[in-house]
């Protein structure tokens, strides 16, 4: 009888704790949080909408989005480091400087972290993944496609990007500027590189009048920055120069709805943020659990339902949009 009684204890104590386990199992509340690149813009402040949605659509994760102020990389870091001192279960990360962010991207993921970046390939290796919401050399050729039409397939250019750090800005520019020369010679970049506005409208406005003012002969201008291109449309409208002078570039619906009507801005492209931070969740939240990344997954949102996985570690949807003054008001952000 007692070894019948010790052995009831044992296997009372078993189920103990395979209730317990099971139960922290289903408590268990991942914490994901986005690491964008400038707090206070309408860019961010719709990814984070992205970001929290996809935590209210989740009950065992807790999602949220932090950024710098004035997008300085250095805060950006220490944001980085401040969360693997937390613990939190995955990071999320656009970058103002992919390379200053591989150390502590290395310290996360040694210390267990899950790891997405946005707009930065070149972080493919050191991350989990990263996540492109299109291919951004085919952004750039649309951007510069648009750009050359509007100026007639002539005349000289010139452009912004946040920073010459910012490696999908890098990308758009090199790669439009690469397509015009090779196919409309008679058009001409007057600048050494693009001017950098830092993400701030009140830089990308002064660099806008100072290039207005240093070349009166262009015909065209892109931003690779949603403050880029609108600060420049405002620049042109104020002189009225917006029939001679073609601004194309990255935009939002609600900024750039006012100089798409009036002409100052002839085309506006972009990508929804709030997609593009729900996505970055999404794989995220896949990997935490277990689940395989591949070519063809839905990720659940608009262009991102048969994503491309490549073997280094890119995930690329197909979600480019373009701004008319015919479409802008499709758009809810």
């Amino acid at each position: 009888m007692k070894k019948v009684s010790w052995l009831g204890v044992v296997l009372a104590l078993l189920l103990v704790l395979a209730l317990g386990t099971s139960l922290f199992a289903q408590e268990k509340k991942y914490e994901i949080v986005m690491v964008a690149k400038h707090e206070g813009i309408a860019w961010f402040d719709d990814m984070r909408a992205g970001v929290e949605a996809f935590g209210k659509e989740h009950p065992d994760v807790t999602a949220y989005q932090i950024a710098p102020e004035g997008g300085d990389p250095a805060k950006q870091v220490q944001m980085f480091e401040d969360l693997i001192a937390k613990g939190v279960d995955a990071i999320l990360v656009v970058p103002n400087d992919p390379k200053a962010m591989i150390p502590v991207i290395q310290k996360a993921k040694a210390a267990g972290i899950v790891v997405i970046s946005h707009e930065a390939e070149e972080l493919k290796g050191i991350v989990d993944y990263d996540m492109e919401a299109f291919r951004n050399e085919d952004f750039g050729v649309l951007m510069f496609e648009t750009l050359a039409k509007e100026m007639n397939y002539e005349g000289e250019y010139v452009g912004m990007v946040g920073a010459l750090t910012m490696q999908t800005h890098m990308q758009w520019y090199e790669a439009g500027r690469k397509y015009v020369e090779e196919k409309y010679p008679n058009m001409k970049f007057v600048l050494k590189e693009p001017v950098e506005d830092f993400n701030t409208e009140q830089t990308a406005y002064q660099k806008a009048k100072e290039l207005l003012r240093a070349y009166p002969n262009i015909k065209g201008m892109f931003g690779c920055s949603v403050s880029s291109t609108i600060m420049q449309a405002q620049a042109v409208e104020e002189l009225g120069l917006q029939n001679k002078i073609a601004v194309v570039g990255l935009s939002l619906p609600s900024t750039g709805k006012a100089y798409l009507e009036s002409g100052a801005l002839r085309q506006g492209q972009c990508w929804r943020p709030f997609d593009a931070g729900y996505v970055c969740a999404m794989i995220a939240y896949k990997i935490l659990k277990g689940e395989p990344i591949q070519t063809g997954m839905n990720l659940g949102k608009t262009g991102y339902e048969s994503v491309t996985v490549t073997e280094d570690g890119v995930i690329y949807g197909n979600a480019p949009l373009v701004l008319t003054k015919d479409n802008v008001d499709q758009y809810p952000f």
